[in-house]
């Protein structure tokens, strides 16, 4: 059975309006009680009523002094909300000035940060090639003969320099990339060479570790991008495939065409995976998923927070896909040179 809506009325928009009429002195608080119980008794029989015209069939009021009463109730509320209103507003502004001064605070901060790593990172380059330098007179005699066990401790010494100079260069890009300066140089790139010489360039690091690393290159055109930038995304990833996958497990470098205007680039790994949560938090320069001190598999956090930057700065977008305990895919495409 559908009930018919009541017209609507001002007194509909009124609440309380039996003590406001006590208040203004036009009825009693008996006469109020009296109107109610008459209103109760009528909507009982299933004649709803309104109070202001319960009031009205039991004589107590006016109609003009009703319709006055709720035009006033009216003019205040109106007041009240208008009120309301301007401090909300004012309300509003205050904390939005808040938010833009703290962004600024951020920003400013974020830039001096920027500044901190970019300044730090070229001044150890310098005393790092001096290192270089002497490192490489000792190693090859230059400075007079030495035994192997010494020759032996400078080659280590040479490669961990070498791993110094890769983070330096890291810092650099990183403080390039958060002050917008991250320069993308786009040439017609053999991406399958660049794809083989990556796989190939770390097969040595995977077999130390137990781990069937290989490529699924396909014969595709060549690609539009920055050959440097992308060869170092891709020893990134397959830095991090292997880094993060156990013994046994694989990596696979893909390069597939998609149509004739698209280059598909992907690294799979069977590792750890990644917890959906923690998904966009890869992404953050220094950061770990695994925080504590004694975590296990080391590293800045700074590859992949770069390798987003640098495919974002082709035009491009990285994907990934992960299943934590089964492993993680991170791709992107990039735009083929028309043939």
């Amino acid at each position: 059975m559908t009930q018919s809506l009541s017209k609507l009325t001002p007194e509909m928009l009124v609440p309380r309006m039996g003590e406001y009429l006590v208040q203004k002195g036009l009825i009693t608080a008996e006469q109020l009680q009296k109107t109610l119980d008459y209103q109760l008794e009528q909507t009982t029989k299933g004649h709803a009523m309104l109070l202001g015209q319960a009031l009205i069939d039991l004589k107590l009021i006016e109609r003009s002094e009703l319709d006055q009463a709720v035009t006033e109730q009216i003019l205040q509320l109106r007041s009240a909300l208008q009120a309301a209103n301007r401090t909300l507003e004012r309300r509003v502004e205050e904390r939005t000035a808040e938010l833009q001064k703290a962004l600024e605070r951020v920003s400013e901060l974020s830039q001096l940060k920027a500044n901190f790593i970019s300044n730090i990172s070229h001044e150890l380059r310098t005393p790092l090639t001096h290192i270089k330098g002497y490192i490489e007179l000792l190693i090859t005699e230059s400075l007079g003969n030495i035994t192997e066990e010494q020759k032996h401790a400078l080659q280590v010494s040479q490669q961990s320099t070498g791993k110094l100079e890769s983070l330096i260069e890291d810092l650099i890009m990183v403080s390039l990339a958060s002050r917008g300066e991250l320069s993308i140089r786009q040439d017609n790139v053999d991406i399958q060479r660049i794809a083989n010489l990556a796989v190939k360039s770390f097969l040595g690091k995977a077999a130390e570790r137990g781990i069937n690393l290989h490529g699924v290159i396909d014969d595709v055109s060549f690609v539009q991008a920055d050959s440097q930038k992308i060869a170092w995304v891709l020893q990134q990833l397959l830095d991090n495939g292997i880094k993060f996958t156990s013994s046994g497990g694989s990596v696979v470098l893909s390069v597939k065409g998609e149509g004739q205007n698209l280059v598909i680039v992907s690294v799979t790994d069977t590792g750890i995976g990644i917890p959906p949560s923690q998904l966009n938090d890869i992404f953050e320069p220094f950061h770990q998923l695994d925080g504590s001190s004694t975590r296990r598999f080391g590293g800045t956090g700074l590859g992949l927070s770069l390798v987003r930057q640098i495919i974002e700065a082709h035009g491009s977008m990285l994907e990934v896909q992960s299943i934590e305990g089964r492993g993680s895919t991170f791709k992107f495409p990039l735009l083929a040179v028309p043939s």
